[in-house]
């Protein structure tokens, strides 16, 4: 007979070798589980409470897979921060603070506790629900696009570096209001002399090329559009988020349906896009981009 749910919690939690932990917030959330806060806790089968989640992931004596989810966030971001620092710090969450206990993981973890059978699934008749397990990215989709700009944001300067602002150029047969940079010229260099894409560009009517910063591919602009209508029609909770950058700069993340975008506030943005497998498009700054990216800043949310 399957457990209830109160008697998974108190087995998951008496014997749970924990392993890692992540928080699950409006403003710091795994974004391989969802373009928003909102999706990444319906993965989970969470309601998207306002002051969000801590995700303590381990094992039981048995080696099973267990996700345990706390509401004390404090308790896991001091866990986090001090093993970042190469401190140790022991979780131990107070029983009071528990949720729930979910089977399985939402994550990859590459770790396992010493001492116990490897990490699996608990069997089917201890649990009443299907084990978690991390989405799919052995493939180019939604996960593995998030990922990607999840990269970006964290090896920025790396990717920045792989940009010479002089190979921006704009596409023959479209005028980019104030020389606006656009990305083929970067990502894909045939593209300006492609005259199909040109035909395509042209295609596009006059109220799509305003009010965002101009790019000679169409998916880009389609994006920095529906970016840009996030300022007036704020989209879910957590699609657009705001973290620290050196200097007085943010980076600035905002996902929608089949993209990304990473920018720093200061410089250029990169794009992601369902429909570009494993492509990286950088947007050139330009006179339209500082706006939109402060706009977005000004309504993202940010960290505690």
């Amino acid at each position: 007979m399957a457990r209830t749910d109160e008697e998974a919690v108190a087995a998951a939690d008496d014997a749970l070798y924990v392993l890692t932990a992540v928080l699950l917030t409006p403003a710091q959330f795994p974004s391989v589980l969802g373009d928003d806060y909102p999706e990444a806790c319906a993965a989970l089968g969470l309601a998207p409470l306002a002051d969000g989640y801590g995700l303590v992931l381990g094992q039981d004596g048995d080696g099973a897979r267990w996700t345990v989810v706390i509401d004390d966030v404090s308790l896991v971001a001091v866990a986090i921060a001090s093993w970042d620092c190469g401190m140790e710090y022991e979780l131990s969450p107070d029983e009071r603070a528990v949720v729930a206990a979910l089977p399985g993981w939402p994550l990859a973890v590459a770790v396992a506790a010493p001492g116990i059978p490897a990490p699996h699934d608990p069997a089917p008749d201890v649990v009443d629900r299907p084990a978690l397990s991390p989405p799919d990215t052995s493939t180019w989709g939604p996960a593995q696009r998030r990922l990607g700009a999840d990269e970006i944001a964290l090896q920025w300067a790396a990717w920045r570096g792989q940009i010479d602002d002089e190979k921006f150029s704009v596409p023959r047969g479209q005028d980019a209001p104030g020389g606006q940079p656009t990305p083929d010229g970067q990502e894909k260099p045939e593209a300006q002399d492609n005259p199909d894409r040109h035909e395509q560009d042209e295609e596009s009517s006059p109220e799509d090329r305003q009010g965002v910063p101009q790019s000679g591919h169409r998916g880009v602009r389609r994006v920095l559009a529906e970016a840009r209508a996030y300022v007036d029609s704020p989209p879910p909770l957590g699609r657009v988020r705001s973290s620290f950058a050196p200097g007085d700069a943010r980076t600035l993340r905002a996902d929608g349906p089949g993209w990304s975008i990473v920018a720093r506030t200061d410089d250029i943005a990169f794009v992601l896009l369902d429909d570009e497998p494993g492509e990286v498009l950088p947007v050139g700054r330009g006179p339209e981009l500082p706006g939109l990216l402060d706009a977005l800043d000004k309504m993202a949310v940010r960290p505690m």
